[in-house]
């Protein structure tokens, strides 16, 4: 691994000369023609090939309908050019949601589902003369799940002596059962059923983020049938997307944004080199891939990482992590060029299209690398994260212009994440100030005096 830098790079020959001396398979490409092109997903298609990845806001309202900022989210990503829209993180049940303002799908909101759906169809026509393709992200946020307030409360699969201190979990704390896990089948059929009446295209069942279903595929020591075995690790995920296509009608689409690489020790960690977590070991991920394709997943967006835990660089490489929280201990651009040979594996082992991932860190040089990894097959879309944060136009100038604006772009700081730290509503703080730089500060403040009342 190579020290860590900020990015500094002035011109497209200076981030060359970087990835060269760093020994990097991170292909670059002035031609952005492939970004252009069409992507058939089942048998639907989408008109180009930029993705917006699921961003959650932490921003509905407490029954978990989409609030006005939430749909002055999805205009702007829609008015932004992008052929895939995948829509944030939906909670399929009250106690595993991640905040209490995530979006969750029932009856009493499917009205509203309805219009944000209208509202983002509407930006794009009017604005790209396009009709992007929509998934709504179906969650259980597990460990990570705080539905009330700002206290953790915490589903778990299996303990971990690293990753259950910091919920406040202790040896003692009760684990899931089978039979509640096999109650949630039901309850993400429900809401895909939904999804599929407020007009959405599609669903993913996710699968990452070491969120529950993630982390159920690391559940190595959990006795049962949903632990030990590859074949019982991956029960339920595989159930659920079975009992969702069998619901479903045939045209909507079943995908899966999947960590492939945990980063993580092993017996909890999925996709990691048994001996050394920091090495990437794809042998079950890529058997998880075909199983999924298998079973009627049509679209695959690949990612990696805990952004709660350590190494939360793994998954987004960035210039400054969220505060109190230690530097990357690897050059970000090796955290790019890992991350598009994640995806670059499973794309080699499914005839699925794959959304590649970890872009934003190479602000207006992004188009290059994604536009080099969709020509040579090693991804079929680019997506775009905290980028689309940050300037959701990126897509149409791209497309359109040739070229991103470097006054635009992220810049990498995480005050986007750290607002979501400090359990607030989250968006760009630096290049969307008017509506976000207030908010950080509120927020900010408010965690402050939740840290000093707990210390007296």
């Amino acid at each position: 691994m190579a020290a860590f830098e900020k990015f500094h790079y002035q011109t497209l020959e200076q981030l060359k000369a970087e990835i060269a001396a760093l020994g990097l398979e991170l292909p670059l490409s002035e031609d952005l023609s492939p970004l252009a092109q069409s992507v058939r997903v089942g048998n639907r298609v989408a008109p180009n090939s930029i993705a917006v990845l699921p961003m959650e806001g932490c921003d509905s309202a407490l029954d978990g309908t989409p609030s006005d900022l939430v749909m002055r989210r999805y205009r702007r990503f829609a008015a932004g050019g992008a052929g895939l829209l995948w829509f944030e993180a939906c909670a399929v049940t009250p106690e595993g949601r991640a905040n209490e303002l995530q979006m969750a799908i029932h009856e009493g909101d499917l009205d509203v589902f309805r219009a944000l759906i209208e509202q983002t169809r509407a930006a794009a026509q009017e604005r790209c003369g396009h009709r992007p393709l929509t998934i709504l992200q179906l969650t259980h946020s597990g460990r990570y799940s705080r539905p009330v307030g700002h206290a953790p409360a915490p589903v778990i699969v299996q303990h971990d002596p690293l990753l259950d201190p910091p919920v406040g979990l202790g040896p003692d704390s009760p684990v899931a059962t089978d039979e509640y896990l096999e109650g949630l089948i039901p309850k993400f059929v429900k809401a895909a059923l939904l999804a599929q009446e407020a007009g959405f295209d599609g669903v993913d069942i996710k699968a990452c983020h070491r969120y529950l279903l993630s982390e159920l595929l690391g559940a190595f020591e959990r006795p049962g049938k949903y632990g030990g075995s590859f074949e019982n690790r991956t029960r339920l995920l595989l159930e659920i997307v079975d009992a969702v296509k069998a619901a479903v009608r045939p045209d909507l689409i079943v995908a899966c944004r999947l960590n492939v690489y945990d980063a993580h020790p092993y017996p909890s960690g999925f996709g990691v080199d048994k001996a050394d977590f920091r090495k990437p070991d794809l042998a079950e991920p890529v058997k998880l891939a075909k199983l999924l394709a298998e079973h009627g997943v049509e679209l695959l967006c690949v990612t990696a990482g805990n952004p709660y835990y350590s190494r939360p660089y793994v998954g987004r490489p960035f210039d400054a992590p969220v505060l109190g929280a230690a530097m990357p201990d690897e050059h970000p651009l090796e955290g790019c060029a890992r991350l598009y040979a994640l995806a670059a594996e499973i794309a080699a082992a499914v005839d699925i299209p794959v959304v590649g991932t970890g872009y934003s860190y190479l602000r207006q040089y992004l188009p290059y690398a994604g536009a080099a990894n969709i020509a040579a097959g090693r991804a079929r879309f680019m997506g775009l994260g905290r980028e689309s944060f940050a300037y959701p136009d990126a897509p149409l100038d791209i497309l359109r212009g040739g070229a991103m604006d470097a006054k635009k772009v992220c810049i990498s700081c995480s005050k986007c994440t750290q607002i979501m730290r400090d359990h607030g509503r989250t968006g760009c703080v630096v290049r969307d100030a008017a509506q976000y730089a207030p908010m950080y500060k509120e927020y900010r403040r408010e965690a402050e005096l939740r840290a000093n009342s707990k210390e007296d």
